[in-house]
């Protein structure tokens, strides 16, 4: 999120409202209003602002423009740490380099530096100085088509399971993600990353997606304003490492939230695939299929332009996307379908949700929740000490393998993301013992894996050492990994690049296909046909053609 007036899209559907918020009741007490709840403080960074502000207190459009908006107390408007960068807007930056231009053109040579001018500074990206970062922590589908047909109660349980899991997420945010940075750069600088005294964060909740279907959701935005812990002074967040840890914190929140709900309600839990490019999903046991499809709008208009987006992609070049660029479609995609965000109270849209699923189901549906939330069996849930140490080595395994199947080096969250995914099929009693058994895993994973990052040449002096030993002055979780499969797979490439036995293709034939017009009615260019003439004398059984995006190297090979 970005300073200024970024923040003003929470407050879009927010219904006018005082008090403090519980977090039980949050969305029930607002359920005849059209629009959502106001947002709540959460963090223990909290404590370090004035006025006394709590958790679960509703956060004010005013005191959400100090914070974002300004980077200032949203109690008494104290500067938090230095203020927002400003940075020049293109009409600043045109009118900057026009100054700079010689006297001496002309008029029709000026008009043309000024149009070049304007064109490439409209080109860029103007800067913005981050004010928080957005996470959103969704439920998955069969937790919200529960949740939008069960009556109050069950409906009440399901978004304290929610709140929780958010909260058990801030919280393994601030124990191993949030840090900040000191020192300064330059041949005598040096920057540590240093721990601070907790986040300040607000949580917006929704209930529907854009297509009015059950989606249950919180934005979760954290202050870029944090307290070091050595000095008490505020600074801004290391944004590296939140980045890297988004996928394991997203993956982290699926398995609480299914443990929570798992202790509140008996449900159980089992996995769905959904398809190529996609990762498996834990659903809730004896929800239908036909029913979370039919309150999926926005996935089944995703999928029909992402759909298309692949086959125009396949006719054009020849192949299947990427992992890769399959998710870039299905951004795009979701992009093209966005349609504008409808305020609906929660009364009409639950009454709307069962009606439509009591036609699906052929029984009320308020009955058939309860029915299915009576006979679910339940897990039983696990503490960390119920797991022999020789599953978690065999399980530290299967994530190292799995990792790399997907990427030839790695770091900790990776690591963390993908033990969480091994585990999910396991209900833990308390977060405390998921996280306990998932560092257990990580941290094997760690030494099966292949170090890449060398040693310290220096030992930090203890100010600047963790708790675990290792220095300040290298990030945390920052350290690379790979294995010996995958190192060996680079040497068969490496040696296929070197074996010289391959057949080659006569220079005739490749001037001849450079001036044949493939289908697209094109022509290679001097710099294509010499790519290709290359490789096809080589005689190398693998070789390599590198070259920028749209420079021509797919047109090279259709």
């Amino acid at each position: 999120m970005t300073a200024g007036d970024g923040y003003r899209y929470l407050l879009n559907s927010v219904v006018t409202g005082d008090g403090d918020r519980d977090a039980a009741s949050a969305l029930t007490r607002y359920y005849l209003e059209s629009g959502t709840p106001p947002g709540a403080w959460i963090g223990s960074g909290l404590v370090g602002l004035s006025g006394g502000v709590t958790a679960g207190a509703t956060v004010t459009e005013e005191q959400l423009r100090q914070l974002m908006g300004y980077g200032q107390d949203p109690n008494n408007g104290e500067q938090l740490g230095r203020p927002y960068r400003t940075f020049a807007t293109a009409t600043e930056r045109v009118e900057r380099r026009l100054k700079k231009l010689s006297d001496s053109l002309t008029d029709e040579e000026r008009a043309t530096q000024t149009t070049l001018i304007e064109a490439e500074e409209a080109a860029k990206p103007t800067d913005a100085p981050v004010a928080g970062f957005d996470l959103t922590f969704s439920v998955p589908k069969s937790v919200s088509t529960l949740w939008a047909v069960a009556d109050g109660g069950t409906q009440a349980l399901i978004t304290q399971a929610h709140h929780a899991a958010i909260h058990d997420v801030i919280a393994l945010i601030e124990r191993d993600v949030a840090m900040t940075r000191i020192g300064a750069k330059g041949p005598r600088g040096a920057v540590a990353q240093v721990e601070v005294q907790g986040v300040i964060a607000t949580a917006y909740d929704h209930y529907d997606s854009r297509a009015a279907d059950p989606q249950l959701h919180t934005h979760v935005v954290v202050a870029n304003r944090v307290q070091a812990v050595h000095d008490g002074k505020w600074r801004t967040l290391d944004s590296r490492a939140i980045h890297a840890a988004v996928t394991g914190l997203s993956e982290h929140y699926n398995a609480v939230l299914s443990d929570h709900l798992t202790a509140m309600l008996g449900v159980g839990w089992e996995a769905r695939e959904r398809g190529v490019g996609r990762s498996t999903a834990w659903e809730i046991a004896g929800v239908p299929q036909a029913l979370m499809d039919a309150f999926s709008s926005r996935t089944r208009d995703i999928e029909q332009v992402k759909d298309r987006l692949v086959a125009e992609h396949v006719v054009k070049h020849g192949r299947q996307p990427s992992p890769k660029l399959l998710w870039q479609f299905r951004q795009q995609a979701t992009l093209e379908t966005r349609p504008p965000k409808q305020h609906h109270s929660l009364s009409d849209l639950t009454a709307q949700w069962r009606e439509r699923a009591t036609e699906l189901l052929g029984e009320d549906a308020p009955t058939w929740a309860t029915t299915l939330l009576s006979r679910s069996a339940g897990e039983p849930l696990l503490r960390a000490d119920d797991i022999p140490l020789g599953d978690l080595e065999q399980v530290a395994e299967v994530v190292v393998a799995r990792v790399g199947d997907r990427r030839a080096t790695w770091k900790r969250w990776n690591l963390h993301a993908e033990a969480v995914r091994q585990t999910m099929g396991l209900r833990f009693a308390s977060a405390t013992d998921r996280d306990h058994i998932t560092h257990q895993i990580v941290d094997a994973a760690e030494r099966v894996s292949l170090r890449l990052t060398p040693p310290e040449l220096a030992s930090s002096p203890p100010t600047f050492r963790r708790p675990d030993g290792s220095s300040r002055f290298r990030p945390k979780a920052a350290t690379v990994f790979s294995s010996e499969q995958v190192l060996a797979a680079e040497d068969r490439l490496l040696d296929a690049s070197n074996d010289r036995s391959a057949p080659t293709v006569p220079l005739m034939w490749i001037e001849q296909a450079a001036r044949t017009k493939n289908r697209d009615g094109n022509v290679l260019s001097p710099d294509q046909e010499r790519a290709i003439a290359k490789i096809g004398v080589s005689a190398r059984t693998l070789d390599v053609l590198v070259g920028p995006a749209g420079t021509g190297n797919t047109t090279c090979w259709v």
